[in-house]
């Protein structure tokens, strides 16, 4: 029986960056995106680079209807993993006011509904002959009440308690729950020009895609409930919890405020992100 790593949000620069470093290993991957072709020409370039077995499903994880139809290939296919990796995720910038509901309303069903979901349904569908490692991308906004992205971090501080109350929970059944939280990571235009915009605090939490992917998979083959990629970065997410909630949001809303005013002289337009984006 073929086991496989479920990879979630796989076309958006982290996911690719999970492809490879999964691949490279010469793990068989089950990828899932909203984009068909994309995810086409993933597996196909993923297949000829690393000779492994490359499964794709296009699919909403916002819509429950797509994701019953994404497990119920699984049960048809027999497909069995060990290893599952939620990247999948939105996020809408700028004033909770401004923002449509319907803006929100996939912020909750992507970053929190569907990470739910995916991680309860693969349970039935692990192998069990072997260790399951399930991955959720949550953020270094996960730390901070976040004004300008303030569902956006309480989704991502959702999916960082849950990950590590159910690494707990689930441990003593050979199931590891890990919750990766990166700052920065230059995956798309958009996101450079974010970073560049907050100046040195912006290079400097930074990360590459490729090295957050490989230490957050040795990361959760050792059971780690946590990873928070390089140093600086752990030293912000440790002093935050130093200073009194409201003090953190007035300082991260200066913060960001300057960062948007340096990009848009009328403040910055909203930004639609797939996968983790600039914190």
């Amino acid at each position: 029986m073929k086991s496989y790593v479920l990879v979630t949000g796989a076309t958006g620069g982290l996911g690719k960056a999970f492809v490879a470093e999964c691949a490279s290993r010469g793990w068989d991957l089950c990828l899932t995106d909203l984009r068909e072709h994309a995810l086409e020409a993933l597996a196909a370039g993923t297949e000829r680079m690393y000779n492994v077995h490359v499964l794709t499903r296009a699919g909403d994880l916002t819509d429950a209807a797509s994701r019953e139809a994404l497990w119920r290939y699984v049960h048809d296919s027999g497909t069995r993993f060990h290893m599952l990796i939620n990247v999948a995720g939105t996020d809408f910038e700028g004033g909770f006011v401004d923002r449509h509901l319907e803006e929100l309303r996939t912020i909750l069903r992507l970053n929190i509904e569907g990470t739910v979901e995916m991680t309860h349904r693969v349970l039935a569908y692990r192998d069990r002959t072997r260790p399951l490692r399930i991955i959720n991308v949550s953020s270094l906004a996960g730390f901070y009440p976040m004004p300008l992205k303030a569902v956006y971090a309480a989704s991502k501080r959702f999916l960082l308690d849950f990950s590590v109350a159910l690494n707990q929970e689930l441990r003593a059944g050979d199931v590891t729950v890990t919750a990766l939280c990166p700052a920065g990571m230059p995956t798309t235009p958009d996101c450079v020009q974010k970073i560049q915009a907050q100046g040195l605090m912006g290079q400097m939490t930074t990360m590459n895609v490729g090295k957050v992917a490989h230490e957050t998979i040795n990361a959760a083959l050792a059971g780690r409930s946590i990873v928070v990629p390089g140093w600086v970065n752990q030293i912000i997410s440790s002093l935050g919890g130093l200073l009194p909630a409201p003090v953190v949001a007035a300082v991260i809303e200066r913060r960001w405020r300057r960062a948007r005013a340096s990009l848009t002289p009328g403040g910055a337009r909203p930004l639609a992100v797939r996968a983790p984006e600039s914190v």
